[in-house]
């Protein structure tokens, strides 16, 4: 089959150290060139333009970067602005044939086979494709911190199995992962306008987008063959995005503190009221509403010491 017409949109702000890693990276990728990038460089003090034109030189044979350099105001100056500049500037690359959007940030680094993966998701019948998120291990990583990332790793792998037996999705089976992130996010352009496009929020932007997607109809698909590493430093560009994540999880190995977490009894109640309210309410709006409004599940669980026998079937959490 043709490959579908796409193109990456990439949001950066002073990422003149990253940037290059992760243009080599969608350099070395699987499909053929020319291969259409969108970069919404904001707000930017760093030598960040130099660097991608050295790298737009270098590569000017496999990349076709289109760079806009934006300043934002202040109130503006946020994940939610860069990215819905960089998925426009995808959008207008693609019209009026449509295609599809595939968005990561610069501080990636994602497999040779991101792109075809993402691309082969949508063709099988996904409107949205999110792409698991995997530290770099190329990334000085305090040992402490990568067997937190383990623990938690298969602690959502056991809230996807709970998730799976009780409330399964069509369109979305096992085995999958639960990652729809900025980091690795693909859409056809048709939903991306049904969606009303990326929110200019100043955080957040992404799952907003996401939940926009899945109300006007979206199917989200999870594959494990999609997936991309990302940087683990602890001071990031965006509020409560994977640096701020990293930074928590270092502060708490170092401190010998335990991670704690929902027990998983939890996520049995949450998948069997899903279940249940499905039945009973109309339309995916009044059913995210819904799931909005639960109270936030307790943090009862030593993640450590959770009990991962018969997760689906009984309470596998332990408290504390």
């Amino acid at each position: 089959m043709p490959r579908l017409p796409f193109c990456v949109c990439v949001p950066a702000r002073n990422e003149e150290e990253r940037l290059p890693l992760l243009l080599k990276a969608l350099a070395e990728q699987d499909v053929e060139s020319p291969i259409p990038i969108a970069i919404c460089l904001n707000n930017t003090t760093d030598r960040s333009t130099e660097v991608i034109a050295a790298v737009s030189r270098r590569y000017r044979d496999r990349l076709a970067i289109a760079l806009e350099v934006a300043t934002f105001p202040p109130e503006l100056a946020h994940a939610g602005s860069a990215r819905a500049s960089a998925m426009a500037a995808g959008m207008a690359r693609l019209e009026p044939s449509g295609g599809v959007l595939i968005t990561t940030d610069a501080d990636a680094r994602p497999p040779a086979h991101w792109i075809s993966a993402n691309l082969e998701a949508i063709a099988q019948g996904a409107d949205i494709v999110g792409g698991r998120l995997v530290l770099d291990e190329d990334d000085d990583i305090p040992p402490g911190v990568v067997a937190s990332r383990a623990l938690w790793d298969r602690y959502w792998a056991a809230v996807r199995q709970i998730e799976d037996e009780i409330d399964p999705c069509p369109w979305d089976p096992p085995p999958r992962h639960g990652d729809h992130t900025g980091g690795s996010l693909a859409i056809t352009t048709e939903m991306y306008r049904r969606s009303g496009g990326v929110p200019l929020i100043a955080s957040g932007e992404d799952r907003a987008f996401v939940e926009a997607a899945v109300v006007a109809g979206g199917r989200l698909v999870h594959p494990p063959e999609v997936w991309t590493r990302v940087s683990a430093r602890p001071l990031g560009r965006a509020a409560g995005g994977m640096a701020e994540m990293m930074r928590r999880m270092s502060d708490t190995a170092s401190s010998g503190e335990a991670e704690m977490a929902p027990a998983l009894r939890h996520w049995r109640e949450r998948a069997l009221w899903r279940r249940e309210t499905r039945q009973d309410v109309c339309g995916a709006s009044r059913f995210i509403a819904a799931e909005h409004a639960l109270p936030p599940m307790p943090h009862d669980a030593v993640l450590a010491e959770i009990d991962w026998t018969g997760i689906a079937g009984s309470d596998a959490g332990s408290g504390r």
